[in-house]
């Protein structure tokens, strides 16, 4: 591990199961419900434990619960509770399906921000690649539009998601972005991860000047974060569904052992933990 310093933001991937089935999903965790957890996540009292654990190693700032979605899991709104009991910024990754008023409502006191993965405003493209729900049902870009919308009612502070990839790299998302208004636009190139995707990835990866070439075009938004593929390995404190810290700095997923087993400090030591990475991909900021 890299002693120098620990990555304060926290991403918490803590269900593997998806109502989505995009074809380049560099998290499908299959390696983990194939061989360590069979449900693709922890039973609701070891989540729990967990997430007190995380709270009270006093380690962390942030913490950013995704999938799978994370909005299948019925105990979400728990560990959100918990991770602002102890005083941490609190944040999901949601395709946006599961989100309605009541939800936003109840938990507009303890999350603070909410990033919808849009990777196309097109529904050809987003049935092509598998954004659609059980890859049928795509939501329009009206849908996504009134969804962000939502969410800036709610006084949320609105993150979008965008993995560029070979069907999309020559989309403009310039007016969609004016009219929502995110704080942040996250822009990762697609992503090959061993164990992962790379029975289906190959038809959706992209060079690093067809990247960069998405960027340009969008340079004008303030909002924008641009990661490339570089930029993203290493540079992310992870958790699976599991209960393990992770990272993907060698192209797979590397993993802890369980951190109820050994405690946050043991596992944490056992992965790659790259502050300075962190900080130069734009991971340190005002949340």
């Amino acid at each position: 591990m890299n002693q120098n310093q620990i990555i304060p933001s926290l991403n918490f991937h803590l269900y593997e199961p998806c109502n989505m089935r995009c074809g380049f999903c560099f998290a499908t965790f299959q390696d983990v419900k194939h061989s360590v957890l069979p449900k693709g996540h922890l039973p609701k009292t070891e989540a729990i434990e967990l997430m007190h654990l995380l709270g009270q190693s006093g380690l962390f700032e942030k913490i950013n619960f995704a999938g799978g979605e994370p909005m299948l899991c019925p105990w979400l709104g728990e560990l959100i509770k918990i991770a602002k009991s102890y005083g941490l910024t609190t944040s999901i990754v949601t395709n946006g399906t599961k989100i309605t008023d009541a939800w936003l409502a109840e938990m507009k006191l303890y999350l603070d921000w909410i990033g919808i993965s849009i990777d196309s405003l097109s529904d050809e493209t987003n049935l092509l690649s598998g954004r659609s729900i059980v890859g049928k049902k795509v939501l329009t870009s009206a849908e996504y539009q009134s969804i962000c919308l939502k969410i800036k009612a709610f006084a949320y502070k609105l993150k979008i998601n965008t993995v560029v990839h070979r069907l999309n790299w020559q989309e403009d998302f310039s007016d969609f972005i004016r009219a929502v208004e995110p704080e942040r636009w996250k822009v990762f190139q697609v992503l090959p991860i061993e164990g992962q995707n790379d029975a289906k990835v190959d038809k959706f990866l992209i060079s690093e000047a067809e990247f960069q070439a998405f960027i340009q075009k969008h340079k004008h938004l303030a909002c924008v974060v641009s990661e490339s593929n570089e930029a993203i390995k290493g540079s992310y404190l992870m958790i699976d569904p599991a209960g393990r810290f992770f990272d993907n700095s060698e192209g797979k997923h590397r993993y802890s052992q369980a951190i109820l087993q050994v405690g946050v400090k043991t596992a944490l030591a056992e992965i790659n933990n790259d502050f300075e990475k962190f900080v130069q991909r734009g991971g340190q900021y005002d949340w």
